[in-house]
């Protein structure tokens, strides 16, 4: 019997990291836990510690590593702490692990991702922006270490699936017209213009589809989300922006579309669960139990489509522009969008503000050349001093 497949967990607390918890508890006999890691909720680390047993654990500091490590010792388990982004790409890129769930949020996931895929580990990738900030760097290292890559995103994971196997061939050589990445259109879809001006970080985080973090959720609202993820699609799939269409779907059951030139378009249909495309890259290329109810076309009796408004969306924009640039634009994307997205949940900056900070360092930051990881990280920092040198004139 072969043994169960070890499992690495970067950002176990958050609602990706539980849902893949959850996927692996139902198949003991495929997976366990090898580990976990979590930034600020000590206490639901700990609980998923208990539950899982893993053999190691990964805080930011050692403040937290002394904490949990006193805690788990209290309760008689073995794992051991590691700690901070040392630590996370140890865990990441351990011999005994297999396979690694990519989904630390934001610029802080690219480090232990790459660690991972340098390691020729299976990558699920959930952190978009470590795909979105190095682009080729990313890819190269995945075909220079012979890793394998399955997105995660509910949208990416469906194109993977309507997408025939020799994809990467290329899209026109296995007659693909163009990808449909569909989009909910978030809590803003209908609010008025006007009233955009005085929406809430609450309001902004109530997705009507998916329950997420805060962070994810007004990307979402802003549909930044859905640039990111038109980025994203482009190096995973070997797309140009010209070839990315978004589509606004409100009901969230179509995935996504692959339209191909023959006339026939792939859809990828399910109920709005995260766990669904977990399950599907965990056992792929197999099939095994998610956890996911079946969806009831019966009671979703009816699908919308409608184009973005890029004057509601302006993000979207602003994402298809770094995307035409390359090079530093994107990872200068992401930077200034995960600080003003970080103002506007403190209150600092109002809603439409986040693309106005991202736009102002889009225009007055020059576009360089990344060819090594030394340059994303120097384009993103440039781009964090100049979204705070907005706040400080405009807060």
């Amino acid at each position: 019997m072969n043994r169960p497949q070890q499992i690495t967990v970067l950002g176990a607390t958050g609602s990706i990291g539980l849902s893949t918890l959850d996927v692996i508890a139902r198949h003991p006999d495929r997976y366990q836990v090898f580990g976990v890691s979590g930034y600020s909720r000590l206490a639901e680390l700990f609980a998923i510690c208990v539950e899982h047993r893993p053999r190691v654990a990964v805080v930011p500091d050692e403040r937290s590593a002394s904490q949990l490590q006193a805690d788990l010792h209290s309760a008689g388990l073995a794992t051991e702490v590691w700690v901070g982004e040392q630590g996370l790409c140890q865990m990441a890129s351990a011999p005994e692990v297999d396979a690694v769930m990519a989904a630390i949020v934001g610029a802080a996931g690219l480090r232990p991702t790459l660690a991972a895929v340098n390691a020729g580990k299976k990558i699920l990738l959930a952190n978009k922006e470590a795909l979105v900030m190095t682009g080729d760097l990313f890819m190269q290292a995945v075909r220079r270490s012979g890793s394998v890559l399955l997105p995660i995103d509910s949208e990416h994971n469906a194109i993977f699936q309507c997408l025939p196997s020799d994809y990467a061939r290329g899209l026109g050589a296995v007659g693909v017209r163009r990808i449909l990445l569909t989009a909910s259109g978030g809590p803003f879809r209908e609010t008025p213009l006007a009233h955009l001006q005085d929406v809430t970080p609450d309001q902004a985080c109530a997705h009507p589809n998916w329950s997420m973090g805060r962070k994810i959720s007004v990307d979402s609202a802003s549909m930044m989300n859905k640039g990111l993820e038109l980025i994203e699609a482009c190096w995973l799939f070997d797309a140009k922006p010209n070839q990315v269409e978004v589509v606004i779907h409100p009901q969230s059951v179509i995935h996504s579309l692959v339209d191909y030139v023959d006339g026939s378009v792939l859809a990828q249909l399910g109920n709005p669960d995260m766990r669904t495309p977990i399950a599907n890259a965990l056992a792929w290329p197999e099939r095994i139990d998610s956890g996911v109810a079946p969806l009831d076309l019966f009671a979703v009796a009816r699908l919308d489509f409608e184009r973005p408004d890029e004057q509601r969306f302006p993000c979207l924009r602003l994402c298809r522009e770094a995307a035409e640039a390359g090079n530093s634009a994107p990872a200068m994307l992401n930077a200034a969008n995960e600080v003003a997205v970080a103002a506007f949940l403190e209150g600092r900056i109002r809603y439409p503000q986040i693309a106005q900070l991202i736009e102002d360092v889009l225009s007055n930051e020059p576009v360089v050349a990344v060819d090594e990881l030394d340059a994303v990280f120097a384009a993103d920092t440039q781009a964090r001093l100049r979204a705070e040198q907005w706040l400080s004139r405009n807060n």
